[in-house]
């Protein structure tokens, strides 16, 4: 490879690399895991697995936990808060 082909293609590569630094923090996504559980990415370091009843479970749950949410908000801290 020529000279300029390799500056295009480091180039190509660092843009690349930019853009899926960008799109990593901001897009959660579903996979189903090798031991066929649901496995949801992007929510933080690991992947949250679970099967599909304990995802129907949790689910079937979802006002109860925004109300315990809302009730504990003075307790509860974000993401970055010491």
């Amino acid at each position: 490879m020529a000279n300029d082909d390799l500056q295009a293609e480091v180039e190509r590569l660092r843009a690349e690399n930019e853009r899926l630094k960008n799109q990593r923090g901001r897009s959660v996504s579903l996979k189903v895991s090798e031991k066929g559980g649901v496995s949801v990415y992007g929510l933080g370091r690991f992947p949250v697995t679970l099967y599909k009843e304990q995802w129907a479970k949790l689910l079937a749950m979802s006002d109860e936990i925004k109300s315990f949410i809302t009730e504990h908000d003075s307790e509860l801290k974000t993401k970055g808060e010491s």
